[in-house]
């Protein structure tokens, strides 16, 4: 039986709501981890140089309180497309700033969904786990999305089931801090989803073991 959107979307507000209150009956100091800023996020990975993008303050007001980074890294030598990392870490939800899913924004912003899937990665550092893989259209223009939810090294593609871990992870550590990364690339014309996945996953083996540093277990 398929839920409703609605449902969902009232399941995830519960479970948010439940944290809150859970962690306010407990009546402890919730528990703020130490890590680098996102600003400290090298500027250089391997043979992909940067380019920071500033956030504009509405995009900012709309995430909330958190800690964030864009950049676009490109291979100089290389004729392959850029790609374009997003971090997203908020060191508290217990307040209401939870971690948005791409998939409400970036149809928002004109890209319409072709390919909505389930993918595992296996990043250095980290035991394999579930992430997004979505396939974004605009005119010719196709991108490959690469996302998931990422707390206390810990990787989960469904943001209901990112949900869940919020309230579990509030009562047994005390924390409530989260992450959302996300890897988008533009795909070459005729370019399958595959063929660019393997494409972008030796720039997400190079992020994956830098994770532990900003975004703590």
């Amino acid at each position: 039986m398929k839920i409703s959107r609605g449902l969902r979307f009232a399941f995830a507000v519960t479970l948010i709501a439940l944290t809150a209150i859970l962690l306010q009956a407990r009546g402890r100091t919730e528990i703020i981890a130490n890590r680098l800023p996102l600003s400290s996020f090298p500027a250089q990975l391997g043979n992909w140089d940067s380019t920071q993008i500033e956030l504009d303050n509405e995009t900012l007001a709309i995430l909330g309180a958190g800690d964030f980074l864009e950049r676009v890294y490109q291979n100089p030598a290389s004729k392959l497309p850029a790609i374009d990392l997003f971090l997203a870490y908020f060191p508290s939800q217990r307040t209401g700033d939870t971690i948005h899913s791409p998939q409400h924004c970036l149809p928002g912003a004109g890209w319409n969904p072709e390919e909505n899937t389930r993918v595992t990665l296996s990043l250095p550092g980290h035991g394999p786990f579930p992430a997004n893989r979505y396939v974004i259209a605009k005119g010719d223009a196709r991108k490959l999305v690469l996302y998931w939810y990422w707390a206390h090294d810990r990787g989960v593609a469904s943001e209901y089931w990112a949900k869940y871990y919020l309230v579990k992870d509030s009562i047994r550590m005390n924390r409530s801090d989260g992450a959302l990364v996300r890897i988008v690339s533009d795909m070459f014309p005729g370019e399958t989803p595959d063929a660019a996945q393997q494409r972008i996953l030796p720039f997400a083996s190079a992020v994956g073991p830098l994770l532990d540093d900003y975004i703590p277990r």
